[in-house]
């Protein structure tokens, strides 16, 4: 009798503890807050429901994280989300944001410059997204238009490339790029061009070219 009334007692308090452990488990699940689920661990750091309320602790503080860059909506705090939740659920979200920021800067820079190897440049490194199809809009509007084409002709491809070398370091600036036009049969000579450009732009370009003693005509295509 007493061997009973012992596993009695043992019993009773074994039951009166998972009765407690799941009333406050469901206290803290209720409350659905990192405070109630870090007060649970305190009371039940091996209890039944240990593993899931540090598993809710991460989830609520991962998307707390989330939030706050979603609120601030800038490169730099996306980067802090990648940088605190590397293991987080919204983590390829973050990187895409991350990208489209870089990206959106690296399209700045490729259409204030304006310049076909520019654009091209951009297109290389970012083949898709919103800007992509605008950079590749303006290359083919640069390509069916007009270029500045500086007097002179050369034999060898050496020469050219030396006279290009020295005319993208005089009128780079204006010009965007100056590329060698390799020979059209019958000629055997090359010649000097600007990137491509506007009618007006490539106007404006070769009149200030001739105020510094630099022959040139516009040429289409």
């Amino acid at each position: 009798m007493k061997i009973l009334g012992a596993v009695s007692l043992v019993l009773t308090i074994f039951l009166l503890a998972c009765s407690s452990t799941e009333a406050d488990w469901q206290k803290a699940a209720t409350a659905n807050t990192v405070a109630a689920y870090q007060d649970f661990l305190k009371e039940h750091p091996n209890g039944q429901h240990a593993d899931d309320a540090r598993s809710k602790i991460h989830s609520l503080q991962d998307d707390q994280a989330w939030m706050d860059a979603m609120n601030s909506n800038t490169e730099a705090a996306f980067q802090q989300y990648v940088k605190a939740e590397p293991s987080g659920s919204h983590l390829q979200e973050a990187q895409d944001k991350i990208t489209g920021f870089e990206r959106a800067a690296a399209w700045q820079t490729a259409s204030a410059d304006g310049s076909a190897s520019a654009l091209q440049a951009f297109l290389e490194k970012y083949p898709t997204g919103p800007e992509s199809d605008q950079a590749r809009a303006q290359l083919q509007k640069l390509n069916s238009e007009y270029r500045v084409q500086l007097a002179g002709s050369y034999r060898s491809a050496k020469q050219a490339e030396r006279a290009s070398a020295r005319a993208k370091a005089r009128f780079g600036n204006l010009l965007h790029d100056v590329v060698v036009v390799p020979p059209t049969p019958p000629s055997k000579a090359s010649h000097l061009r600007s990137a491509p450009m506007s009618q007006d732009e490539a106007n404006a370009a070769c009149a200030k070219l001739r105020k510094a003693h630099q022959h040139c005509e516009v040429v289409k295509g």
